[in-house]
């Protein structure tokens, strides 16, 4: 294996900008600001550049029509919460897997699992449905931290499986994958995720001896339960299947999304009320825009990175050490779960996917495959103390200290973990839906 001839930064502008970031990082700066700003010096220092570069850059970021799936995807989301589904969803998961030894923590895993095809975001599925599951987990005798550590960690599942927020950002990110591929990539990694936690909390019930009480699971039959929670299941097949058979685009399957969560809330469920609706559209133009301000100081801190030429001088580094694609995928986990500890997976795949896809691409790595490597990853991070947005969030919802939710997440990171290598190493794992479907890169 050769040696690389040094690593030279690419300039003032590469050395500012990582100095000034990584400074208001430290000071606790919100990711968004500390890109923006970072921007802003580097731009600052370089000459013949003024700070209309950064408005422009920033309004180049959000001129993109994908882009305008995410506010139509997250509103679809609130729509559906507001019509019951969550209690719905709740409901059938439990009687379902609820008579099983740690029956209740299986119903947590099941229902963020459904909930993750609605959503496509991590934090929503902690904040929302999560805090229901967990009161519901420490009525039937659970942990208090384990309920919480159980449901952040299967919370992550929001970005993986379609429809996924980070997913759309990433193919405007990487030209090589499409949002559709991405999606179809998705599903599998996203189930087996589920599956090794449903094992962590088999495990871990046995030897506490949690069970669920019969006086808390829903007494109807289970038939009738799944017709109830059929409307909401068949959300994310016809999102997939529309898009797969070429009835609408991505963007278009967003705006679907919308129109069948009104019908399905007001007309099947009959909770979605009128008087509800300002405050649904108000959560969903807050989340929408903290979504976009992120993409748009992004935008602004790549093309600063491509100024400064740090993606050619990585890439160069690193291909002067002639890594087999193998040791190259382990580098990249290493750097991205660092990475993923202190930044938000969107803005890490906007920052992380210019530098890194090429390398990719170089060592011969199938683009779904690799972005997948790089989602999971980012995604960990946010259950990955000492920062943890996810396990910060589910702190809070809880009540629970984050230090006793940590101690009860180990084994459920060594099972994430165990799954990220699978992922790494058995690129099928990735490409197999997409190929069955006839998706070509």
């Amino acid at each position: 294996m050769g040696t690389a001839r040094g690593f030279r930064p690419a300039g003032a502008v590469s050395t500012i900008l990582a100095v000034t970031f990584v400074g208001l990082m430290v000071l606790g700066a919100p990711i968004a600001f500390a890109m923006l700003i970072a921007g802003l010096v580097a731009v600052w220092v370089k000459p013949g550049l003024s700070g209309l570069v950064v408005m422009q850059n920033m309004f180049s970021g959000l001129d993109s029509f994908p882009l305008m799936a995410i506010p139509f995807f997250i509103l679809a989301a609130e729509l559906m919460s507001g019509g019951a589904l969550t209690d719905v969803l709740l409901r059938f998961a439990a009687r379902l897997v609820g008579r099983r030894r740690g029956g209740l923590g299986h119903a947590n895993i099941l229902t963020l699992t459904f909930f993750s095809g609605i959503s496509g975001s991590a934090l929503a599925d902690a904040a929302g449905p999560g805090a229901m599951l967990i009161r519901m987990m420490k009525k039937a005798g659970y942990s208090d931290a384990y309920a919480a550590a159980l449901t952040a960690s299967t919370a992550i599942v929001g970005p993986i499986i379609p429809p996924s927020i980070i997913m759309i950002v990433y193919a405007l990110t990487d030209n090589s994958v499409t949002i559709t591929g991405l999606f179809l990539a998705g599903v599998v990694p996203g189930f087996l995720i589920a599956a090794a936690l449903a094992a962590v909390n088999h495990a871990v019930s046995l030897r506490r001896g949690y069970r669920s009480p019969p006086e808390l699971l829903d007494p109807s039959p289970l038939p009738r339960l799944f017709v109830r929670a059929l409307p909401a299941l068949m959300l994310p097949v016809i999102i997939l299947g529309g898009i797969h058979f070429g009835v609408f685009t991505p963007t278009e399957a967003s705006a679907a999304a919308v129109l069948y969560a009104l019908v399905v809330g007001r007309f099947v469920y009959g909770t979605l009320r009128m008087h509800m609706l300002p405050a649904i559209l108000l959560r969903t133009a807050l989340m929408t825009s903290s979504v976009l301000f992120i993409v748009a100081t992004s935008a602004v801190f790549a093309w600063v990175l491509t100024v400064g030429q740090i993606p050619q001088t990585v890439a160069a580094w690193i291909a002067g050490m002639e890594l087999s694609p193998t040791v190259l995928l382990l580098a990249i986990n290493v750097l991205l779960l660092l990475v993923g500890i202190f930044i938000e997976p969107l803005p890490g795949v906007m920052i992380m996917v210019p530098i890194l896809a090429p390398l990719a691409d170089a060592a011969g790595l199938n683009p779904l495959h690799f972005a997948i490597v790089v989602i999971v990853n980012l995604t960990l991070g946010m259950i990955t103390p000492p920062v943890g947005g996810l396990l910060f969030v589910t702190s809070i919802v809880s009540g629970v200290p984050m230090g006793r939710m940590v101690r009860e997440a180990r084994p459920m990171l060594v099972a994430l973990i165990a799954v990220l290598a699978l992922l790494t190493f058995i690129p099928a794992l990735s490409t197999w839906l997409p190929g069955l479907l006839g998706y070509r890169n």
